[in-house]
C-alpha cells in the first residue's frame, strides 16, 4: 500500500505558505494529492477550473505531488483514493483548535485516518489565502504571497 497523503484546501489562491507546507511534507509521503474541495454553500473568488490550472502549474515538475478535486467529505476521498493521511498546516493556535476538532472527526468518519500537522514557518504564519483574496480585491500587490509561478497574474493593476 502507497504511503499517500491528501492536502485539502479551497486555495483560494494558493499561497507561498501552502507550498512550503507541502514540500516540507514531501519526504513523509510517496504522493500527496493536492485536492480541492469543492463546497456548494461557499462562494469563491476564482473558479475551480483557475485553481486546478494554478495548482498543476505551481507542482509541475514535482512527480510526487499530483492535483485533484473532490465534493462532499475529506475523509471519504481519502478512502476512494486510498490515502492514510491528511495534511494540514498550524499557523496558530486558533488553527489549532479549529483544525484538531475536524481531525477527530475525520479519525472517525474516515475509519482510521490520520491528520499530520506541519507548524508553519514564522515567515509564513500571517498568511492565508483570505487576507491573499482580499489584497486582490482591494487591487493590492499579493505577488509577495503567491508561488513565483503565479506572481504574474496577481500583481496589482
Amino acid at each position: 500500500m502507497s504511503n499517500i497523503a491528501i492536502f485539502p484546501g479551497s486555495f483560494d489562491p494558493i499561497t507561498i505558505g501552502h507550498v512550503d507546507l507541502i514540500k516540507r511534507a514531501l519526504p513523509l509521503y510517496d504522493k500527496i494529492i493536492v485536492a480541492i474541495g469543492v463546497n456548494s454553500q461557499k462562494k469563491y473568488l476564482f473558479s475551480l477550473e483557475e485553481r486546478l490550472e494554478w495548482l498543476r502549474k505551481v507542482f509541475a515538475d514535482e512527480p510526487k505531488v499530483e492535483v485533484g478535486h473532490f465534493s462532499g467529505l475529506t475523509a471519504h476521498y481519502a478512502r476512494q483514493i486510498g490515502a492514510r493521511y491528511l495534511l494540514r498546516g498550524l499557523r496558530n493556535a486558533s488553527d489549532f483548535d479549529y483544525e484538531k476538532t475536524i481531525s477527530q472527526l475525520n479519525n472517525i468518519v474516515g475509519e482510521g485516518i490520520e491528520t499530520i500537522f506541519l507548524i508553519s514557518q514564522p515567515a509564513y504564519s500571517h498568511i492565508s489565502s483570505t487576507i491573499v483574496r482580499e489584497i486582490i480585491i482591494g487591487g493590492g500587490d499579493a505577488t509577495p504571497f503567491v508561488p513565483e509561478a503565479l506572481r504574474e497574474r496577481f500583481k496589482s493593476t
